[in-house]
């Protein structure tokens, strides 16, 4: 292993072991960087890296993941053969020491070698995912884990929808592992500069936006500066982009509607399209507030919220 020990992990306090994540970009944190995260933003995890930002607590998800980590462990090696051992131990990467690895298991394959061992858990909903691949994040998080080890190999197993266990082989890419690097190199700079990287169109930096700046100051206003209009030229184009293609999508829907009729299902080769009748009871609420406005107002529920637009000003004068 081309890699040392940066903590032992055994008896390491969790708040502790979020410290020591801090040092270096981790497995999970990759594909936060290569900006395929869809639970997180760039920005987020350097406010994080900066200490700006607490780190996020594990949801039930990554709760459960955790839990049953040991028994994927136990069912892989069942079917094929292969012990894994459990390593109490964060790697550091010899070459690049801001590339850390927290793997959930070491084995050795009689052809391979040394290799990785990742356990992952998935809803069944998910299953898709995993047909014919390995989802993105989880193949950059493999890939991360062989460039800090320095190892040829790595063995993923899931269990699906608790019902439905697979395994694949992955073998170390040295091009997309060069890509990494590169990428975790820049970002790690720009932890260490304390400038933040650049926004991106993910959900996850829209919702960091909303949380980061979620009330605006009344009647303030700030001359944005020049790259603005290049922006907003994106913005128009995408938006002239976005109504053509609502356009088309709506058309389709018409027309298969046509074609449906009064019939609620309708198929084509292997596709199945439907058009069902639904029922639903929605709550009056403006004649529960003509009627009953102190009723309205004692369950009545207030959000907030910042709603963007853009508009061509009116010339002084005009």
């Amino acid at each position: 292993m081309t890699a040392n020990v940066l903590v032992s992990t055994g008896n390491l306090p969790y708040e502790d072991w979020l410290e020591y994540r801090k040092a270096g970009i981790g497995g999970s944190d990759a594909s936060v960087v290569c900006g395929v995260s869809r639970y997180k933003s760039p920005v987020e995890l350097w406010m994080e890296k900066t200490g700006q930002l607490p780190s996020q607590e594990a949801g039930e998800a990554a709760y459960w993941g955790n839990l049953l980590e040991s028994l994927v462990r136990e069912e892989f090696t069942k079917r094929t053969g292969i012990s894994v051992t459990k390593p109490s131990a964060l790697y550091q990467s010899e070459e690049h020491p801001f590339m850390l690895a927290n793997v959930d298991g070491l084995c050795e394959d009689p052809v391979h070698g040394p290799c990785i061992f990742e356990a992952k858990t998935a809803s069944a909903y998910k299953a898709g995912e995993w047909e014919d691949s390995i989802p993105d994040e989880y193949m950059i998080q493999i890939q991360h884990y062989m460039a800090v080890t320095g190892y040829q190999g790595a063995y993923i197993a899931v269990l699906i929808g608790g019902n439905t266990f697979r395994w694949r082989f992955v073998e170390r890419d040295e091009e997309l592992i060069a890509m990494l690097i590169s990428l975790e190199e820049d970002f790690w700079r720009h932890v260490q500069d304390g400038t933040p990287p650049a926004l991106d169109g993910s959900n996850a930096s829209a919702r960091f936006l909303a949380e980061r700046f979620p009330n605006s100051v009344p009647q303030s206003e700030i001359a944005l500066p020049g790259k603005a209009q290049k922006l907003l030229s994106q913005y128009d184009e995408a938006c002239r982009q976005l109504e053509d293609s609502t356009a088309r999508k709506q058309e389709a829907e018409n027309l298969l509607k046509e074609m449906l009729g009064d019939h609620e299902i309708g198929t084509a080769g292997n596709r199945v399209v439907t058009w069902k009748s639904v029922t639903q009871e929605r709550l009056d609420t403006k004649t529960l507030k003509a009627e009953h406005p102190t009723l309205f107002k004692k369950y009545a529920n207030q959000t907030s919220y910042r709603r963007f637009s853009i508009k061509t000003a009116r010339p002084l004068g005009g």
